[in-house]
C-alpha cells in the first residue's frame, strides 16, 4: 500500500507521516517512510525549486515508492507538489493507493513559516515557493482530507488510521 500525503510547506504533512509511521510500525514491520525533503538530501540537493525540477522531484519520489512497493513494502509519502497529472498518475502505477490532502489556509502557513520560505519569498530573497509564485493546484479527488487547523497533527493520523481502507484488519 502507498499512503500519499500532500499539502503546502508547513501544512504538517511530514509530523503526520511520521506519527503514522511511529504508531504503524509495530503492527507492519515491511512499513517505509518517505519524505521530499529527504529524498532531496539523498540525492545531493541537486535540484533546483522551480516547476521543472518539482516535477522531477515528484517522479523521482514515485520511481522509488513504485521501487518500494514492487518489494512488499508499504510506504507513508510525504510530499509538496501537487499536479494533477502527478497525482493521477499514482493511482495508474500503485497496486493500492490511498491519497491525503493536508490542507491549511494560507494565512495559517505564513503565521507558521516553520522554515521560513513565505517571509523569504514576501521579501523578495527567494522564488519558485509553491503557493506564492508557483501556483499551487489542491488535489481534485483525493481520498481524504484533513485540515490541520482544526485538528491536531495526532488527531489527523487518528483519522487516517480510521478512514484508510487499508488498516480495516489492523488493530490501532
Amino acid at each position: 500500500m502507498v499512503i500519499w500525503l500532500t499539502g503546502l510547506s508547513g501544512s504538517g504533512k511530514t509530523t503526520i507521516g511520521k506519527i503514522l509511521y511511529r504508531e504503524l510500525k509495530p503492527k507492519l514491520s515491511n512499513l517505509v517512510f518517505v519524505d521530499g525533503d529527504t529524498i532531496r538530501d539523498i540525492f545531493l540537493n541537486d535540484l533546483g525549486f522551480d516547476l521543472s525540477s518539482r516535477v522531477t522531484q515528484i517522479s523521482r519520489v514515485q520511481n522509488l515508492v513504485r521501487f518500494l512497493e514492487g518489494q512488499d513494502l508499504n510506504v507513508i509519502v510525504s510530499v509538496l507538489y501537487s499536479n494533477p497529472l502527478l497525482l493521477r498518475t499514482n493511482r495508474e502505477i500503485f497496486s493500492q493507493y490511498f491519497e491525503v490532502y493536508v490542507e491549511t489556509p494560507m494565512k495559517v502557513l505564513q503565521a507558521r513559516d516553520t522554515k521560513n520560505l513565505y517571509r523569504r519569498s514576501r521579501d523578495g530573497l527567494i522564488n519558485n515557493v509553491v503557493g506564492i509564485d508557483i501556483e499551487w493546484t489542491p488535489p481534485q479527488n483525493p481520498d481524504l482530507v484533513v485540515n490541520t487547523t482544526k485538528a491536531t497533527p495526532e488527531n489527523s493520523a487518528l483519522v487516517i488510521l480510521k478512514t484508510c481502507r487499508f488498516f480495516k484488519d489492523i488493530s490501532i
